[in-house]
């Protein structure tokens, strides 16, 4: 009899959709400017952004470095987020790929792409994150979780511009 080998890596996408009174330009600004992204990108009560560094353009690099709140299951930790940007088409769509690491152990990489979309009422917004799950990940659910909380920090200050 043959025993299944189940792979280490666990695949997963989730896809976080948010709409807005705003034309693309607005929005898309608020997904590249760098002070803009600092604000959304804070991890809010469950942590706390200590590095952050964005060059969004082709080729351009994304450092996020978080430590985690003394509710998180690992409190105190430090996370670094580390990004390339891949494809940039201006008020429509951003592509990166990313590592995500405590240390320098790597636990989950990533594709992420934000797809605007005008409609009548502004612009609906599709962030898509496809992962790779490491040994020692947060797994699927949680990111799919830190999405959607950043996404209603983006939805907060878009309110405000």
């Amino acid at each position: 009899m043959t025993t299944k080998v189940e792979p280490k890596t666990v695949h997963a996408t989730c896809v976080v959709e948010r709409s807005f009174a705003k034309p693309p330009d607005v929005v898309y600004a608020a997904l590249t400017d760098p002070s803009k992204v600092r604000q959304w990108m804070d991890g809010g009560g469950h942590s706390e952004l200590v590095e952050f560094q964005s060059d969004c353009v082709e080729g351009g690099r994304q450092l996020l470095k978080y430590k985690m709140g003394p509710e998180t299951p690992i409190a105190g930790a430090v996370i670094t987020n580390e990004a390339r940007f891949q494809l940039i088409i201006p008020g429509q769509r951003i592509l990166s790929a990313s590592t995500m690491k405590i240390g320098d152990h790597v636990f989950s990489a990533s594709q992420v792409t934000f797809e605007l979309m005008q409609t009548k009422n502004g612009t609906d917004l599709f962030i898509t994150h496809q992962g790779a799950f490491f040994e020692g990940s947060d797994g699927p659910e949680r990111r799919e979780q830190g999405w959607n909380l950043l996404a209603d920090n983006l939805v907060s200050l878009m309110a405000e511009l």
